[in-house]
């Protein structure tokens, strides 16, 4: 999978290993559901830009963890490249996810990864609006994370 990775704003700390660790994600996950010929964006920002998108896409006046854009849901133009599918954008508050990590007692390069995984998914079509796709998106995170060797305690 062909991954850029954006900050917003450039400024913004980010640690390499971050980036490293959701291209290896990107890269399961691709093999895992035959998206391996796909493209993403992947958008690294803070609580405030990430409020502003939210309320401006979603109706949502409040920061949030991540937000995924799907590509094939929106009225872009044929690719001009038909053998590599562009899948859309993730993007995370790099703020939230360490608020997120101290919350639930692990790492914030743990809940980086995990934010990725559960924004691939979305692009991929899962989702957890209703309690039965709930468990379904769950389970699938849960599985890639395995498949990562990513659990509560990696540092």
């Amino acid at each position: 999978m062909i991954v850029s990775v954006t900050k917003i704003p450039e400024n913004l700390k980010v640690e390499k290993i971050f980036e490293d660790e959701i291209i290896r994600a990107a890269d399961v996950v691709g093999k895992i559901y035959g998206a391996e010929n796909s493209e993403l964006d992947v958008i690294f920002t803070t609580d405030e830009k990430i409020h502003e998108l939210n309320k401006k896409y979603r109706g949502t006046d409040r920061p949030t963890d991540v937000l995924s854009f799907a590509f094939r849901e929106s009225d872009e133009p044929e690719i001009l490249n038909p053998e590599i599918e562009i899948l859309g954008e993730i993007i995370i508050s790099v703020e939230r996810a360490k608020i997120q990590a101290e919350e639930y007692g692990h790492s914030i390069l743990r809940e980086m990864v995990f934010l990725s995984v559960h924004g691939m998914l979305h692009l991929l079509g899962y989702d957890h609006m209703e309690e039965e796709e709930r468990i379904e998106m769950e389970n699938e995170q849960n599985f890639v994370m395995s498949k990562l060797g990513i659990g509560r305690d990696f540092k």
